[in-house]
């Protein structure tokens, strides 16, 4: 006769939780790393303190505040930094603390106001301060660059109609070749000289070439159109390559007319301009990510494609329409060029070129080796979440070592140590052979839970802090709990006369349910605790939780088919003395000696 279909089969059970157990080891082992990373307090990082910066030093609203913490938590979530803390602190102070090394550029993109701007380009020149006593200012005094050597034209870059703003694809002034070929603009006189071709904008260390003509004296800039004579003031005296290059005003959404500088490295040959008002807004653009190259629509570099909402959709076709409008009527007129501005500088400033732009999304990119997809993943997360309703300045930044980490977890693993070794004690003296059980239980819960962390820190940013391991030590206790409570159930069935074999099966179906509720009820305790608290005590709730998981899985796979296989041996079945199944330890009477009915003569242990 067949066996019934419903007869347990621990083996098999024990089989798939080793092959769980490898599968997750081997996930670790292609990820290439073997120990967790480490938190802040365990293994230092960097600890900065950012002040808003207000009026008269007068304090913020702390609705602003908290907006600006919220905004910056979303950002270092953005970037995968696990177990960072970004807190107020006072009435206008906000402390960031990122765990690891070398954590100074993640530091400075959480704090960065991201405040974007589009706005149509009016006048362009290099960036050094122009001759003031001239009637009609030059770009530059001797129409040469830092280098002494003319600057290279500047063709502009593709902008198509449907989808893409781009900055310049040209020729370097190192002579670098961009990934975009268009052709040069060419200059057109104007009423007060001749306009020059458009230069692009680039990111942070980003080179691009600047304009220039073939007559030896660079062009006049135009100034037709600009009705402000403070900013062509400020716009001649403006030196893009000293201080930080930002502008007084740069960054003022209200303001009409703004001068502003390329936002590039220093040894690069660096543009001003004078910008026309805001057509749209940062707050306008829907999402923004970074997408890599695409060689057959001829996009050699990262990029970040912007999308913008329908307001912002209408406001950059209008922009793009009066762009190109101007570009039809001189190829070469700054005036044809969009200006993305990041903060108060000038990131990239393409020319529309090939009509408006109405489909409502656009594309910010440069050449590949440095808008790399470091840079363009950056520039998307500081983007997607909105800009800061503060402007924020590092008042103190801090590396923080790990010796006193360190010192702590050597502290923390003693003091796991040793109350692990005393569960150990516990078990074996209460349950003798039972006892081996419930320790090998704890031994695969750890592992599990051990490469679980390695998991974890490899590809969600998780690093083990303090909190943490305090949190895996109190875990001891719950695994520890859940076999308790089947034992128990276990010698309680004994006790009532019944054989091992079917005793272990009785005593499951009354345990795991208890053992479930217990469960559950500590594992929305450890959601509620780490969705309402913060820093430590959300990282404490985190471990908590992940532990009370694996718990369950240790339980149903292991230790439940365990006791059944051992079940099977002579040593558990027949009741030996160091078993902890023996009927004296119990005080009953084997079953064999009364046929099967003896009753319990005590409940007591």
């Amino acid at each position: 006769m067949a066996p019934p279909s419903n007869v347990p089969k621990p083996g098999r059970t024990l089989l798939v939780l080793l092959a769980i157990t490898v599968a997750l080891a081997g996930v670790a082992l292609l990820q290439g790393r073997i120990t967790p990373k480490l938190g802040l307090d365990l293994a230092g990082g960097t600890t900065v303190t950012l002040t808003a910066k207000t009026e008269k030093g007068k304090n913020p609203p702390s609705e602003q505040m908290n907006q600006a913490v919220k905004i910056m938590t979303q950002r270092v979530n953005g970037l995968g930094v696990s177990d960072a803390e970004v807190a107020k602190q006072g009435s206008n102070n906000i402390v960031v603390n990122v765990p690891g090394e070398g954590q100074n550029r993640v530091v400075t993109l959480i704090g960065t106001t991201a405040k974007l701007q589009f706005r149509q380009v009016f006048a362009v020149a290099d960036g050094k301060p122009t001759a003031a006593a001239a009637p009609s200012p030059s770009p530059s005094p001797s129409g040469k660059g830092k280098d002494g050597k003319s600057p290279s034209p500047s063709p502009s870059a593709s902008a198509s109609p449907s989808s893409q703003v781009s900055p310049s694809s040209s020729a370097s002034p190192r002579g670098r070749a961009m990934s975009q070929a268009l052709a040069a603009p060419t200059p057109k006189p104007s009423g007060s000289g001749t306009a020059s071709p458009a230069p692009s904008g680039s990111p942070s260390g980003v080179p691009s070439g600047l304009p220039t003509t073939t007559a030896p004296q660079a062009p006049a800039a135009d100034y037709t159109g600009i009705d402000d004579k403070a900013v062509i003031k400020q716009f001649e005296a403006l030196n893009c390559y000293v201080g930080d290059r930002r502008a007084p005003g740069s960054n003022d959404p209200n303001r009409k007319w703004v001068a502003a500088c390329d936002q590039k490295e220093e040894k690069d040959q660096i543009a001003k301009y004078i910008l026309g008002p805001v057509r749209v807004l940062g707050e306008d653009v829907r999402s923004a990510n970074a997408m890599p190259p695409d060689p057959q629509q001829g996009q050699a570099s990262w990029s970040v494609s912007l999308q913008f909402n329908g307001k912002g959709s209408r406001q950059f076709g209008e922009a793009t329409t009066e762009a190109y409008k101007s570009y039809q009527q001189a190829a070469g007129s700054p005036r044809s060029q969009i200006a993305i501005i990041l903060d108060g500088q000038v990131v990239s400033a393409p020319s529309i070129n090939q009509g408006a732009i109405t489909g409502g999304t656009a594309s910010i990119d440069g050449p590949p080796d440095s808008f790399n997809q470091r840079y363009a993943t950056d520039l998307a997360n500081v983007l997607k979440y909105g800009a800061l309703p503060l402007e924020f300045k590092q008042s103190s930044i801090d590396e923080v070592s790990s010796t006193l980490g360190a010192d702590q977890l050597r502290g923390g693993l003693i003091a796991g140590g040793i109350g692990l070794i005393l569960v150990v004690l516990y078990c074996l003296l209460y349950y003798r052979g039972l006892g081996v059980v419930a320790v090998s239980s704890l031994v695969v819960a750890s592992v599990i839970t051990y490469i679980s962390v390695v998991i974890l820190g490899e590809g969600m940013g998780f690093r083990l802090s303090l909190p943490h391991i305090i949190g895996l030590i109190v875990s001891i206790g719950i695994t520890a709990d859940s076999f308790i409570v089947y034992f128990e159930r276990l010698r309680d069935e004994l006790r009532a006369g019944r054989k091992l074999r079917s005793s272990v099966e009785n005593a499951w179906k009354r345990a795991r349910r208890t053992i479930l509720v217990a469960d559950a009820v500590t594992f929305l305790a450890a959601l509620v605790l780490y969705f309402l608290a913060v820093g430590g005590v959300a990282g404490f709730a985190f471990a908590m939780g992940l532990t009370t998981l694996i718990d369950v899985v240790v339980v149903f796979f292991f230790t439940k088919p365990m006791v059944a296989l051992l079940s099977r041996t002579d040593f558990f079945g027949k009741g030996h003395p160091l078993s902890g199944l023996d009927a004296k330890r119990l005080r009953r009477t084997p079953p064999a000696a009364s046929g099967g009915a003896a009753r319990s003569t005590s409940q007591e242990v």
